[in-house]
Formats: C-alpha cells, structure tokens, sequence
C-alpha cells in the first residue's frame, strides 16, 4: 500500500495511461537511490545477507515458464522440484499495468511453485520490497515497472508482511494478494440468480477483519469491463496497484485491502471494453461525499436503535385499514441550515404537537443536483451526505418512531441521470440502462431507464427497497412516477416504441419488477406499507400480487395509491369563483365513483404548489378571508372524504407564496410581531384539530377502502354548493360531514339522517372564530325530525356557515 497522503486531494480526471509527473519523479528517486544503493541497506539492515539470499533463492538457468497456481505440486519438496523463475512473464505484466487483468491474486501474492514459495508484489514507485515472516526477511527483485519477486525454498506459503520502501518513508503493511476471496458460494448463487435480498451485504465497500487483519472489501458488478481497480485516498488516487479479482460468470469484481477503513474516499477505476478507462462512484456506496463532490466514501454504522416498541406495534393494523395523515417533508428546506441530528431535535415535536401520524421525507437517496429534489438519484444506496451521514439519518428515523410518528420516503426506481461517474454506461456498455437506445432515454426528464428485464438490475432495486426498510427502519416507501415506468408508450409518439410480445403497450418488464419488489418488502418487513405515484387507470395498483385482473395482469402489490384524479378534479372545482362551481359540481363527486378500485392516498403534494400552480391557499378564489375560508372548508372535505391525507408542509399554514427549495416555507408568517400571524395560526390550528378528531373517529378511515363505509346524504345539490355524507365505522357509528362552498350562509338547511341517533353533536366546524372564521357555528346538540328527506327516515336543519365544512357525530 502506498503511503498515505495528508488529505484525500482532488479526485483525477479520467486517465489515459500517461504518467504524471509525481510518477516521473518517482521514478527519478528510484534511479538515483538505487546507484547509491542507501534506500537498498537501510531496508535489508536487518534482513539476510544479500549473498545468503542469492544462495536460496536465484532460479535455476531455465526458460521461464507461467507460475503454478498455489496448490501445484503440494506433494514435492522444494529440494526435488525443478526451480522456476519468479517473475511474472509479460502477459501478466502487462495486463496488470493496463489494468485488464481478471484474477490478479493467481499471480501475486506467495505461492507454491516448484523449487518452493515464489512472492511476487505489484508496488508501483516502491523503491524496494522485502518479505517478512518470523525471522525470515527475503528482499525481493525489482524486476521493473513495480513488479517484485522471489523464490523461497519454503514448502507451503507462510503468514507474512511486506516491507516497503518508497521515497523518503518505508511502511509494513499486509499483502491485499495473500487473501481469499470474501464472497462466499452463496453470495455468488444469489447474485447470479439476481435473488440476493441483502445485496448491500455483498457488494460495495464493508469495513470488515480477514485472518486477524482489519480492512475493507470492495466489490462490484461489472460484467462488461476488461479490467477493474480501486482508487481512493489510500494510494493517491491511482488504482494501479489495486486491481480486483472477477469471480467467474457473475460479473462481480472484489479485493480485500488491508489498514483502509471507514472514512476513506473511493472510487472503481473501470478498464472499458474499448480499452478506456473510467472513475465511477460505487452504485452501492451506503455513504457519500458532499456533493457537488462525487466520491464514495467506507462507512460502518454504530447507530444503536432505540425505537424497539415502535417496531414491535408497527404490524397492528395494515395501513389502509388505520389512520393515516401524512406531512410531507423536503428535509433540506423545510428548516434550511439543519442537519439530520438538529430535525431530528425539532421535526418529531412540529409533527406530533399537529396530529400528523406520518412523514414523507424528500429527498433522501443521495442525488447531484439539489435542485431536482431527489428525484435523480445517483447514490440510491446512501442518504444525502448534505445533512449528516447515515448514522445522523438513523437517529431522525428513530426520534420520530419514539414520537409515534411513522416515517415514509419518497423512492425513485423508475430512472437514473447521466452524470458520467455514475450509472450510465457504468462499464463501458449499457448496464443498468436498457441496451435499445429507445427504451432506454426517458423522454421527459433526460435521464435513463433502468431495464427491468435484466435480473441483476431488478435485484439493485428490489434489494434497495429492502435496504432502505430494514437498515434504516423506514415505515413505507412512495414510488414515484409508477406510470413513466408501466407504458412503453409513456410520452413517446408512433414510431418511437416497441409492443410488447404481446402486441401490447405494457412494459411487462416493469409489471414484474414492481410485482417482486412489492412481494419481497411485504414479505421481508412486517407493517411497512408501499405507494404508488400512479396517474393512470391501470388495473390492479393496490391489488395483491397473486390475485389476477380481468386485464389478465396480477395485482402490482402495491399497499396505496395516490389519487390524482381526486387531486386534479378538487382543485379545478375550488379555483373557480363559487358562482361557476353549481355548473362543476361533479368534479367534487366524482371521485366517489371509483374510491373503491384500489386503496387511495387522497395528496396535496410537493408538486401542486410550485412551478407557477400556487400555493394551496393562493389557488383559492375571492379576498383574503375568502381564500382562506375556501382552504379551511376544502381541508375540512378532504380529511372527511375516503383515502388517506397527504399535506406538503407550508400548507399547514396557508403560505401564500409557492414554495421554493431555496428557502422553504415562510415561518415568519406565524410570527407573533407579524400582522396577519394570527390568520396562519388559524389555519394551523384547524389543521390540528381536524387530526385529532380523524384520529379519534375510526369512522373516518377504518374501513377507507370498504364501500360500506361510505353513504351519501346529498351529493346533486349543485345549485347550493353544498354535499353532504355519511363515514361509518365497522359497527356502523356515523360521522356527518356537510361542506357548503358558497359564499353564502344557509339557515335552517334539511338534510336527512338515519333515525337512530337520538342527537348529533357539532365536533368541527372550519368557520370557528379560533380558526379565523365567522364563528357561524352550533354549539347546542341538534335533534332529528322525524320527517324523512334525502330518502333516509329522518332529518336535522342546520345553519350552514359561508365557504365552510361541519362534521357531527352522535352526541
């Protein structure tokens, strides 16, 4: 190993083969130290005489033949075999000097060759390099280039260190070629088979101890490259000296290097098929630099977890069967400047105190661009290096399990960007990507698809979606962009794709990938749930792998959907002025002709409050008071109707300004010295107040994806602007949920109700003074009529307040 620097330095660009200048100068000091031979005494002081070594060890006047493999020849004695010569002959040479070699360690390294233990080191600007065992200290030849060997008379290879001597330094160190290879026979079966659930187990870098020796395996796949090394700060940022081995027909590269740990930058120097070379980070690296810095980096966890109780309940319920209220998170912005650990202090408690039972994290797999949030990833194995290390994560994860607080994140295995030192072209050739340049370019975003087709990809992604459940404890992953991945047609015109086998426009591929991925993490993880960004009507999102669609297609598995028909048709109905809204009344209740088809999610997310859409409050309609009115009674409609909630953060609080990563949402409009404080804190407080009664009224989402739990009161009064309807729990408890989004108070409004709640008690009204409403509200419990209306035996009449939402529940 060559010395280490005092610092990682800058990372080289692609190299060509061409020495530096520190090489030249190297090699200078190598010429100039030899003639004066006074690096050779200072290293062979304590060794044998240079004349007793000759004497054992100077091959015999024969032609060099290939070295044996270690076992060759185990049943002679060194004083029977012929001797052959030590060094390594040219084909060797060579290709370890262009980097093209499939299995350095059968050359370097100490093994058993007739006449004895040939050792041969690759130390390329090394001066000299002596064996050492016990007593025994054996210098070896310089045969050039950085190649030194030398036969001992030993009968079987023994433990031993080398020596080595550069300019100026001279270090012992273990020999990386002495070592076998860390991946067992069932690693490798599972990697072939594309079946390894652990894959992060075996590949990537892992700080580990091999016979007594501390240090880290590296390993890779890449079955297209000639040859594959390892770079880091540990040799300067060249891998010469570090070439991996190739374990047979499953494309995986490995080595083992003794004294390098965790925090140690690192690289894979890629020898193409063309004969290039490429610097690419690990596509399993768990941690990495800093960006716009693109370094992997060794890391070893020593996170202790302490959410054991959170766990152990997790598995109660199944999601669609439980509350669930999600605030979404883009973690960097949400309080800029914080770090995982600085959240973690002040996240959980913002969380808990509104009632929220879950998070959405964005973004968390590591990614180059900030501005993309997360959804080019390029680290898909390691969180974010900008706000802390894995660890640091780990602990945000944990304090918002102690809190209660389930913990989502937004997961993106549809694509991948170009950045030339990551995943595209990773080995010279198409890898990751699908090798038909047509399937493979996304045509929207400029990035590239994963091919699904091929078992080694589909094992990345499925393993990384377990990854990311069981080693960070993460409660659910939201899938994005489902649909780019489901159609080959997906933004392409006539011409620009290919049918199915079938003659269809199914990406059977992907239907497979999702099918195993969803069946493994269910399988693999008890009570995480899985959500699909799907804007299609594609059969089946949230039906079980196992049970067939009349599209003839198995359920995707998936445990959720969001629903952005519900999304796209409410907020179309609530940014018309109310005047217009009687002639769009089916856009509210329209979503109720198929809540039933799948598990829905019902989201106002990241994506509806930026890019020129406005933030929530600012699609709303009218003056100030009526905008916020508008949101309150729509938030009010949203927590009552079927599916769960998602709500972005600033929307809380209706933000009046889009939101914008750079800086997040606008606190200081609940600041107290602010004018209109009070106005967001209104907001802020229905909004906790509408999750604790959902919270509290399991009529409200135990039975979500049950049409049993659903019964309309009135859902045709268009010219009023009102609907109204019923949620039931499993033993039929009732809560009635009114929403009248006219500008106008309505006295004495009849609706009907079933006849066997003898009151009904007003739990939440979104017009209550605290709120910043009119305060037209109705604090005594109302009784039914026995007069039947809206087809039901009896009726109340209620003062329905202006732009608002009553829910009631039998008092």
């Amino acid at each position: 190993m060559t010395p280490r620097p005092s610092s990682s330095g800058p990372e080289p660009k692609k190299t060509t083969g061409k020495k530096t200048a520190g090489k030249e100068t190297a090699k200078a000091a190598k010429k100039a130290v030899a003639k004066k031979a006074v690096t050779k005494k200072a290293v062979t002081k304590k060794a044998v005489t240079k004349k007793a070594v000759a004497k054992k060890t100077a091959p015999k006047k024969t032609a060099p033949r290939k070295t044996a493999p270690r076992e060759e020849a185990t049943g002679a004695s060194p004083e029977t075999e012929v001797a052959v010569s030590p060094a390594l002959d040219a084909g060797d040479r060579e290709r370890l000097l262009a980097g093209t070699h499939h299995d350095p360690h059968t050359v370097l390294g100490g093994h058993r060759v007739p006449g004895g233990v040939a050792f041969r080191a690759f130390r390329p600007y090394a001066l000299a390099v002596t064996v050492l065992s016990g007593e025994l200290r054996v210098e070896l030849h310089d045969d050039g280039d950085g190649f030194f060997s030398g036969l001992v008379p030993l009968s079987e290879v023994p433990l031993y260190r080398l020596l080595v001597a550069y300019e100026g330094t001279v270090q012992e160190v273990e020999d990386p070629y002495r070592f076998l290879p860390t991946l067992g026979e069932l690693d490798l079966h599972l990697l072939g088979e594309g079946r390894h659930e652990q894959l992060w187990r075996a590949l990537g870098a892992h700080p580990t101890t091999r016979d007594g020796v501390a240090g880290t395996r590296f390993a890779v796949w890449a079955p297209n490259a000639r040859g594959v090394r390892v770079a880091g700060g540990f040799n300067f940022w060249d891998g010469t000296g570090h070439p991996m081995r190739s374990l047979g027909s499953t494309g995986v590269w490995e080595l083992f290097l003794p004294g390098v740990g965790a925090g140690e930058l690192y690289k894979f120097e890629i020898t193409r098929p063309d004969g290039s070379r490429t610097f690419r980070a690990d596509p399993l690296a768990r941690r990495t630099e800093v960006p716009p810095a693109t370094s992997s980096v060794v890391h070893a966890s020593h996170y202790t977890w302490g959410d054991e109780e959170w766990l152990a309940h997790r598995a109660d319920a199944p999601a669609h069967e439980a509350p669930m209220s999600v605030y979404e998170v883009h973690l960097p912005s949400w309080r800029p400047g914080l770090t995982y650990r600085e959240l973690a202090e002040q996240l959980p408690a913002y969380v808990a105190d509104l009632g929220f039972t879950h998070v959405e994290l964005m973004p968390v797999a590591e990614h180059p661009f900030g501005g993309s949030w997360g959804y080019q990833v390029t680290g898909f194995y390691a969180p974010t290096a900008r706000l802390g290390d894995p660890d640091d994560f780990k602990y945000l994860v944990d304090r918002l399990h102690r809190a209660g607080i389930g913990v989502l994140m937004d997961w993106v295995p549809a694509h991948f960007p170009r950045d030339d030192w990551a995943l595209a072209e990773f080995d010279g050739r198409p890898l990751y990507e699908h090798s038909d340049p047509l399937r493979a370019a996304h045509p929207d975003w400029g990035t590239l698809e994963f091919d699904f087709g091929r078992r080694e990809v589909r094992n990345f992604l499925v393993a990384n979606a377990v990854y990311w459940c069981e080693e960070f404890h993460i409660d659910g992953l939201r899938v994005d962009a489902v649909a780019s991945m489901l159609y080959l047609d997906y933004s392409r015109e006539p011409g620009q794709w290919t049918p199915n086998e079938h003659g269809g426009r199914e990406n059977l591929d992907a239907v497979a990938f999702l099918q195993e991925m969803n069946a493994t993490l269910y399988r693999r993880v008890p009570g995480v749930v899985t959500v699909a960004e799907e804007s299609t009507a594609w059969d089946g999102v949230t039906r079980a792998t196992h049970h067939q669609g009349p599209s003839g297609f198995g359920g995707l598995g998936f445990g959720l959907k969001w629903n952005m028909g519900w999304m796209h048709d409410s907020l179309e109905y609530m940014s018309r002025e109310p005047v217009h809204r009687k002639y769009h009344h089916g856009e509210l209740t329209f979503s109720m002709v198929y809540a039933y088809s799948e598990n829905y999610v019902l989201p106002i997310s990241h994506d509806e409050v930026v890019h020129g859409k406005k933030s929530l409050v600012s699609k709303m309609p009218g003056d100030w008071w009526q905008q916020r009115a508008n949101e309150r009674a729509y938030l009010g409609y949203m927590w009552a109707h079927p599916g769960k909630q998602l709500l972005f953060m600033g929307q809380e609080f209706a933000q009046g300004a889009e939101w914008s990563e750079a800086h997040g949402p606008d606190w200081w409009l609940l600041d107290p010295e602010y004018g209109a404080a009070a106005d967001h804190r209104g907001v802020r407080d229905l909004v906790r107040d509408l999750n604790t009664v959902y919270r509290a009224t399991p009529a409200l989402w135990r039975r979500d994806t049950h049409p049993s739990g659903f019964a309309w009161v009135v859902g045709d009064a268009a010219e009023d602007d009102v609907l109204a309807f019923l949620r039931l729990d499993a033993d039929g408890t009732p809560l009635l949920a009114v929403s009248n989004f006219a500008p106008v108070v309505r006295p004495g409004y009849r609706l009907g109700v079933p006849d066997d709640v003898p009151a009904w008690h007003e739990v939440l009204n979104t017009d209550a003074a605290r709120y910043g409403g009119g305060d037209v509200v109705t604090p005594d419990p109302v009784k039914p009529e026995a007069q039947g209306w809206h087809g039901r035996p009896a009726s109340i009449r209620l003062t329905l307040p202006p732009l608002a939402t009553v829910w009631l529940r039998p008092a």
